[in-house]
């Protein structure tokens, strides 16, 4: 099977030096392993999205030199995909509705609700939010599947989301790719690089700078320039 990886960043807000450095793992692995490299704007909590952030994302990324496969793929076009797999999911009666709060403790018990959740051991989790937005996790998976993703490599924060994702996959009878951690980049407070810790924007004038910052976090040697950016 051919190799297939892929970036997914959210329009929230511009790259930082987090979303360079999964960006140049996944991008690094695609290429030394000969494969394609495809970019997902994961644009579907349109409360947080910031007009524009998509072109400012995908003119980042042009400027480090990462180059990508294809047409880049907006979640909020992909709507009737998710829904078809929601209403798999009701038939197969693995979710449930549900009206619990984030501060509800214990199972959840209710009969009724706006959301959409999964039974998992541990931890039901959100397929449809309570606003009608569909949750991250059943996204990804329809779109993995979709895109024909063979490998996902990202960082350690979203280690958790593996078991619920191939729970999905294997309730919706999709494809599991191989999953690769990378250590998550973190500021002076240890917090993880992020809009919500005020991350500043990646400087498009250190491009061979922040490339190398970049590589020496992963571990990489700049032994190829058309496998590594920059």
């Amino acid at each position: 099977m051919s190799y297939v990886g892929r970036f997914a960043p959210s329009p929230t807000g511009p790259l930082h030096f987090g979303s360079l450095v999964a960006a140049v793992a996944s991008y690094t692995e695609a290429r030394e392993r000969g494969g394609k490299w495809l970019v997902r704007m994961e644009d579907l909590d349109t409360p947080r999205c910031v007009p524009g952030a998509d072109a400012d994302i995908l003119r980042t990324l042009e400027k480090f030199g990462f180059e990508w496969d294809g047409p880049v793929l907006y979640q909020s076009t992909r709507m009737e995909a998710y829904r078809a797999a929601l209403e798999q999911l009701k038939r197969g009666g693995h979710v449930f509705p549900c009206s619990c709060t984030r501060s509800t403790e214990g199972p959840c018990q209710c009969i009724a609700g706006d959301r959409w959740r999964v039974r998992f051991p541990g931890d039901d989790f959100t397929v449809l939010r309570a606003d009608g937005i569909f949750a991250y996790q059943l996204a990804v998976v329809v779109d993995d599947a979709f895109q024909g993703v063979t490998d996902v490599v990202r960082g350690a924060d979203l280690e958790d989301s593996r078991p619920r994702q191939m729970h999905l996959q294997r309730l919706l009878g999709l494809p599991t790719p191989r999953y690769r951690h990378v250590p998550v980049v973190v500021n002076e407070r240890g917090e993880k690089l992020s809009k919500q810790t005020l991350a500043p924007a990646l400087d498009l004038n250190r491009v061979e700078e922040l490339l190398a910052e970049a590589r020496l976090f992963l571990g990489i040697e700049k032994r190829d320039l058309n496998r590594v950016p920059g």
